[in-house]
């Protein structure tokens, strides 16, 4: 069985506040429309077949998506430098569904199981349900504790169903630091974790190959084991 674990990417689908060089915040998005239309292309073809060719631009920290190294670190390994073998895990989901806006998660709050060396964890706050609201921008986090113990458990991703990995009210963002700095890949704003509790699964977070990009959107979803 398979379940999907990624947003719907859409033309101006919600995303992050970020702010620009002239200090206006803007909100990251997609935009998606034909390039070309089947009305447009059927003269090309006779009038005896047609296809549409669509115009996608979006910012990489959009939707569900991975973050390489490169993204916090300048000039570390991008997305295309990641192996296959690295986005195919065993994985297991961590119970967070007790907690509220902005809460900060310490060891004590969590139950990890044993043996997450090579594994994708994968938090589930259940803050997907905010997903399009302004209540998903006050989602909760893990401590510094928590990423600490996670990197000398050796995990090999990290995953929420949420925006950040990070409090955004903390301009250090250390489970960016820590995690990217060992090599340890990040994917934000999964969905349906609730599904995968005492479930064995391989999670799957697959982005296009691209060159130099810090970061990209990926289809992720998880097999699950009968």
């Amino acid at each position: 069985m398979f379940v999907d674990l990624s947003h719907v990417f859409h033309d101006g689908m919600p995303g992050v506040l970020f702010k620009g060089e002239n200090g206006e915040t803007v909100e990251l998005t997609a935009h998606i429309r034909p390039y070309m239309t089947h009305a447009q292309s059927l003269p090309h073809y006779e009038n005896k077949a047609s296809f549409e060719i669509s115009d996608v631009a979006f910012q990489s920290s959009v939707g569900t998506k991975m973050d390489a190294p490169r993204h916090r670190f300048e000039g570390a390994n991008d997305v295309a430098s990641i192996e296959l073998s690295r986005l195919i895990l065993d994985g297991v989901v961590i119970d967070a569904r007790h907690t509220g806006p902005r809460q900060q998660l310490r060891l004590t709050d969590l139950q990890f199981p044993e043996h997450l060396a090579g594994r994708a964890v994968l938090v589930n706050f259940d803050w997907d349900r905010h997903w399009g609201t302004e209540t998903y921008r006050l989602h909760p986090f893990v401590s510094h504790e928590v990423v600490t113990w996670l990197c000398d458990a050796g995990i090999a991703l990290f995953g929420v169903d949420c925006a950040n990995v990070d409090s955004t009210q903390d301009p250090e963002r250390p489970a960016h630091t820590r995690f990217l700095r060992q090599g340890i890949l990040i994917v934000e704003n999964l969905t349906g974790l609730s599904r995968l509790h005492g479930a064995a699964f391989r999670f799957f977070s697959i982005p296009l190959k691209a060159r130099d990009a810090a970061a990209f959107p990926v289809r992720a979803f998880a097999e699950v084991r009968e």
